[in-house]
This record gives C-alpha cells, sequence and structure tokens, in this order.
C-alpha cells in the first residue's frame, strides 16, 4: 500500500507541474474549476497505473526476505520511467499538441537512428535525462524514508473461526480494492474512467494531462492493436459496394468486381503536353504562414509571388493525407487515402501495383515516373516501395553525392540543384519530391542564408499565445529558406522548360503552430498550388476543395486525351466532392472540423456573416459519408488486394 500510494502521488505531482507549467496551453476562460476537475479524473485514472505498477511486489508480498527490497527495487525503476516520460512531455507536447500517442508508434517504423540524434539535437534530451535522474533520486530518498515507517502490528488471533473469518475479510478487501482500482475510482465499468472516456472538461490540454504518461502510453499501444486489428474509424467492411457506389462516378452500378466502381475516364486534354511534371512536398509546408493575418512575418514570400503570377492557380481548401510525411508520400506513390495501415509495411505492395497507384496512368501516357528524395532511400522502406509500385527510379541524397545537413538528409539546395542538373535531356518525366530541410533538428545557418532571425523574434512577440517566440522563429526560418528554395528552382526550370507544370503542397502542417491554441485549419491545412504553361487563375474553381489523393486524377485530367481511362478512389479537382480529410479531420468549402468529435470551425476565408447560412450538421453529415466510403474502399483494396491490369477480382 505504501508503495501504492507513493507512485499514485508521484504520477499526481507530475500532472499538477506538468499543468502549472504548460498553462499557457490552457484556453483563456478555463478556470481553476476545471484544473480541480482534471486532476480528480487524473487520479482516478492513475488508479490503474500504480495498480500495475504495485503488481509485483504485491504478488510477492510473503517473501520476508525479499519484498523491502523488491519494492524499493520496483520504486526506483517507476520513478525513473515517469520521471524520465514527464520531461519528455514537453517537447512531445510542444510538437504535437497531445500526450504521447500513435507517433510513438510510428517512431518505430522511422528511423530509429535519426530520431534519437534529433531528441538530441532539438530537443535536449541530454539535460532532460540528467533532470529525470535528480528527479529520481528526489523519489527514492522520499521512498526510503516511507519504507523505513513501522506498520502496525494487529492483535493476534486466536481460534480458528476468527483466524477463517479474518482471512475471508481479507481476501474479500483485497478484491474489492483491486476492482475499484482497476476500473479507475469504482466497482464498475460502466462507472469508472478509461483513457477512452477521460476527457471530462472542455480544455483539450487538461483533457490530455488526464492522462498520465503511462496510460498515454497504453492508450497509442491500444489504438495500434485495434489498427492491426481492421477497427479503423470510418471503415465498415460490410458496406463495401454501398461506398463503392459514393466513390463511382456512375451510381448505378451492380457490378461485383470493385474496378469499374473506381474507373474514371478523363473529359480531354485542358493544356499543352507538358515535357516534365514536378509534384513537390515541402516538408512541413503548412498553409497558415501565407494566411492574411501572418503577413508580416515575411516567410512565405516565394511562394506567394508564384500565386500572384497569371499561369498560377491557388486552393486554400487543402488537407494533407495525414500527419506523417511518409503518409503523405504514401498517399501519392498509391493513390490510397490514410485508413491508418501502413501501407508501405503490407507485403502486398511489393507484389504488384495497386489498381489506383500513380505512377501507372502516367506511364500509359508516355511518362517516366522518378522519385527525388533529400534523404536517405531506405529511410521507411520509401524507396523500395516506389520502385515496387511502378517508379522508373529512386534518388536519395546519398545518389546524387550531396552532404547530410542533419540526420535526416542534406539541404534542400543541394536536392533541387542535382534534380535541375539531371534534366538536360531527358524524357517526358513525372517527378515526385520531398524535402527535409524544414524538420528537426533545425541547425541550418540562417543568418548565412539571409534570414533576419531577430527581426521575427520582434515580431512574434506582437502575436498573442505563442509558446516560444525564439523557437518559433527558428522553426519559420527553416520554413522561409524551404520556400525560397522551391520558389527558385521553380522559376529556374519554367525559364529553361517553359513546358513543364508544378504542383506545390506540403506532407503535413502539424508540428508547426502559431500559437497555443490553433484553430483546426492552421493546424492542419496545406496549400495547394499548380503553377505553369497553360495553367490559369479560374482553371478550377475558385478555392476548390481537395486532399493529397486529389492530385493525380487533377494532372490526368489536365493532360489526357478525351475517354482517357485511369482509377482513382477520389474525383479530380474538375469534378470535387467538396471534402478533404485525412485521419483526423475534415474540410469543405464552409467548415473545418474532427472527424470523431464535434469540433466545428468556420473557416478564415469564410466571412463571418454566411455563419448562418452554413448547415454544420448537413455538411458534417455529407463529409462523413465520403469519407466513410473512401476509406472503407481504400481499407478493402489495401487488406484484399485489388492491382492494376487484374481483370476480375470479386
Amino acid at each position: 500500500m505504501r508503495l501504492f500510494v507513493f507512485v499514485l502521488i508521484l504520477l499526481e505531482i507530475y500532472r499538477g507541474l506538468f499543468i502549472f507549467l504548460m498553462s499557457n496551453y490552457m484556453g483563456a476562460e478555463t478556470g481553476s474549476a476545471q484544473i480541480m476537475t482534471a486532476m480528480f479524473a487524473g487520479l482516478r485514472l492513475s488508479l490503474k497505473t500504480a495498480g500495475a505498477v504495485t503488481l509485483i511486489s504485491f504478488v510477492l508480498v510473503t517473501i520476508v526476505g525479499l519484498r523491502s527490497r523488491l519494492r524499493l527495487l520496483v520504486g526506483i525503476v517507476a520513478s525513473l520511467i515517469f520521471s524520465l516520460l514527464f520531461m519528455l512531455r514537453f517537447p512531445y507536447y510542444r510538437a504535437f499538441q497531445s500526450n504521447f500517442g500513435l507517433e510513438v508508434v510510428q517512431g518505430f517504423h522511422d528511423d530509429l537512428w535519426s530520431i534519437i540524434v534529433t531528441m538530441f539535437q532539438e530537443y535536449g534530451i541530454l539535460w532532460r535525462f540528467l533532470a529525470a535522474i535528480v528527479l529520481t533520486l528526489a523519489c527514492i530518498a522520499v521512498l526510503s524514508r516511507l519504507l523505513l515507517i513501522k506498520t502496525i502490528p494487529l492483535p493476534a488471533l486466536d481460534g480458528k473461526f476468527k483466524i477463517v473469518g479474518f482471512g475471508a475479510l481479507l481476501v474479500a478487501g483485497i478484491f474489492l480494492f483491486g476492482l475499484f482500482v482497476r476500473f479507475g475510482g469504482s466497482f464498475t465499468y460502466g462507472g469508472g474512467i478509461n483513457w477512452e472516456n477521460a476527457a471530462v472538461t472542455s480544455d483539450d490540454f487538461l483533457n490530455e494531462c488526464i492522462l498520465d504518461d503511462g496510460q498515454a502510453l497504453y492508450r497509442a499501444r491500444a489504438m495500434a492493436k485495434r489498427m492491426e486489428a481492421g477497427e479503423i474509424s470510418g471503415v465498415d467492411p460490410n458496406k463495401i459496394f454501398e461506398s463503392a457506389q459514393i466513390v463511382a462516378v456512375n451510381k448505378n452500378l451492380t457490378e461485383k468486381n470493385l474496378a469499374p466502381y473506381l474507373e474514371r475516364k478523363a473529359a480531354g486534354q485542358r493544356i499543352a503536353t507538358p515535357k516534365h511534371i514536378f509534384i513537390i512536398l515541402g516538408e512541413t509546408f503548412m498553409q497558415w504562414p501565407m494566411l492574411g493575418k501572418y503577413d508580416e512575418l515575411l516567410v512565405a514570400e516565394g511562394i506567394k509571388s508564384l500565386i500572384a503570377e497569371d499561369k498560377c492557380y491557388y486552393s486554400r481548401n487543402f488537407m494533407p493525407n495525414g500527419d506523417f510525411t511518409s503518409t503523405a508520400i504514401t498517399g501519392l506513390v498509391t493513390g490510397l487515402p490514410d485508413v491508418n495501415i501502413k501501407v508501405n509495411y503490407q507485403a502486398r505492395t511489393y507484389d504488384k501495383l495497386y489498381i489506383t497507384s500513380m505512377a501507372a496512368p502516367f506511364k500509359e501516357l508516355g511518362y517516366k515516373v522518378d522519385f527525388w528524395y533529400g534523404g536517405m532511400p531506405g529511410w521507411d522502406s520509401i524507396g523500395k516501395m516506389s520502385l515496387a509500385q511502378g517508379f522508373d527510379n529512386f534518388y536519395g541524397c546519398p545518389d546524387y553525392n550531396a552532404p547530410k545537413q542533419t540526420t535526416w538528409g542534406t539541404k534542400d539546395e543541394n536536392l533541387f540543384n542535382a534534380l535541375l542538373a539531371h534534366l538536360e535531356g531527358e524524357p517526358p518525366t513525372v517527378h515526385l519530391i520531398m524535402t527535409t530541410t524544414n524538420h528537426p533538428p533545425y541547425n541550418l545557418d540562417l543568418a548565412a542564408e539571409g534570414f533576419d532571425l531577430n527581426a521575427t523574434i520582434e515580431k512574434l512577440k506582437k502575436f498573442p499565445n505563442v509558446d516560444d517566440v525564439n523557437q518559433l522563429a527558428v522553426e519559420l526560418g527553416h520554413y522561409w529558406y524551404m520556400d525560397e528554395v522551391i520558389t527558385n528552382f521553380v522559376r529556374k526550370v519554367s525559364k529553361k522548360f517553359p513546358e513543364s507544370i508544378f504542383v506545390v503542397t506540403g506532407d503535413h502542417a502539424v508540428r508547426c503552430d502559431p500559437s497555443t491554441h490553433p484553430t483546426i485549419f492552421e493546424n492542419q491545412s496545406v496549400p495547394f498550388v499548380i503553377y505553369g504553361a497553360g495553367i490559369t487563375k479560374n482553371i478550377l474553381p475558385p478555392d476548390v476543395v481537395g486532399d493529397h489523393i486529389s492530385i493525380v486524377p487533377t494532372l490526368i485530367e489536365l493532360i489526357a486525351p478525351k475517354d482517357f481511362a485511369y482509377y482513382s478512389i477520389a474525383p479530380s479537382l474538375f469534378n470535387s466532392d467538396g471534402v478533404g480529410f485525412n485521419n483526423s479531420t475534415f474540410l469543405t468549402s464552409k467548415v473545418a472540423g474532427q472527424i470523431d468529435s464535434d469540433d466545428v470551425e468556420l473557416l478564415p476565408h469564410v466571412a463571418s456573416n454566411e455563419l448562418n447560412d452554413v448547415n454544420l450538421t448537413s455538411e458534417r453529415e455529407q463529409a462523413t459519408q465520403i469519407i466513410g466510403a473512401m476509406r472503407t474502399v481504400a481499407w478493402w483494396i489495401i487488406t484484399k488486394g485489388l492491382f492494376f491490369g487484374d481483370a476480375v477480382n470479386e
């Protein structure tokens, strides 16, 4: 019991300290009552964690010579683990605005060495580890004193009846106590608290604080296991053909073969055939620095200068395929929206091309398809996956002899210079390009690149709720560099190969927010820019809604002859269904919202007087139906297999 109480109080102290030290992430209207509600709910939830930690000691409690040493050892290990997690939670929350989640699971599939290097260089893992050691030593001192307190001896029991009766009461008491702990402060599941129903306040920050680090990691594990078992939000395996009919151009199809539902016919060539097509995924190329309220920061002037030209189209209503770089890449390469299944780790991905793959239609149109990456080809199996899905070549920084700027890859300038040199004499090619510089650790020499860091810091001081103006200025400096390099590349190639077209977007937006309280739109949206020969301001509807899997069908509709057949889950932006989405968030022409909650916001470019004209319920219902249909079809393709060139797949 002493060990149990020690662990429980330790978790509650760390919870309170985190709320106090990170209080700028709380909403302005959040009061002490909600903080106390979060602390009490967290205390109940932490009963589970403390019980799990104490279980080993409890099981072996009757071994007299071992129990004291075992309790101390368990307490020391628990103190070290929770102290280290407590210190790591600060940079983690600043990056993802949540306690430990699926990003942890993603990390095990990522480049672990690069993650470790980044933690040392960007997130101060060394001093955080030393601080955790100091906290652990303090915990050991307290626990040692606590375990020295003598227990109160019970009076001796005489008689078999008293001994049996006391034993029965003891067993019943232990059982009831274990039940109370197991269900989080209740004797029933319905009355208890767990990570799924712990969000009892109206403040997102406090709701995350309710989960201690042990429960947060348990949540990540549980969500990963559910996804592995096929329990994916929005997917209904029993409604595959109902979903296919929603996705299909022809809503009256009744075939058992799924392929006809995904077939689309090009309306006819809209621009002259480009020699080169460039799809540029900028690392963390979030859209919010391009919004009017952030104009004075002057960090997105490159892309805004392209948008200002007559041969450029720009939509603000655009979503990435997910929160991770690999998710964006796999979405474009395979044409499949994110359904929380890592496509690049599925065996069938390496057997045949998925029917919606990017490479197949472009090759039919006479193009080579190449991937240019600023990092290492082996990262997250992206190189291997792209080649297996029909790409002709994959070039990582070792392939063009570029020096590494960080553990993740080379400078963007080296990537684009290598590609520019490669274009000479190259046949018609579609290039998918992924940059790397705008990523932790942020170690670029910004002054040498021409960025005024101090001026940006002073500008950021004018904005409310910025967590760390110095850090955000550094991150925006890397964003500015990426923007400049991409813009210079577009202009150089346009001058040398004027028949080229370019798509510029971001792999994701999360990890760099303008404040501790970003809007859904600021936290999630990325730009969609299409630039080049034949492109006009009105080539697509104004601010058309879309996402990453809309890009390839849109390009095909631009350049393909009439009735050219291709397969896609998403329509092109010429025929947008009015919804852009990823694993957590949806976007329509009027609102943005969280898929699994009631959070909805009016987009910043919609006038406030239009709010009364927006039927939020209708917008959400329509978006949910379309998202569910697309995700269900994508899930079926990934788990059952539907490949390009297959005649029948029932």
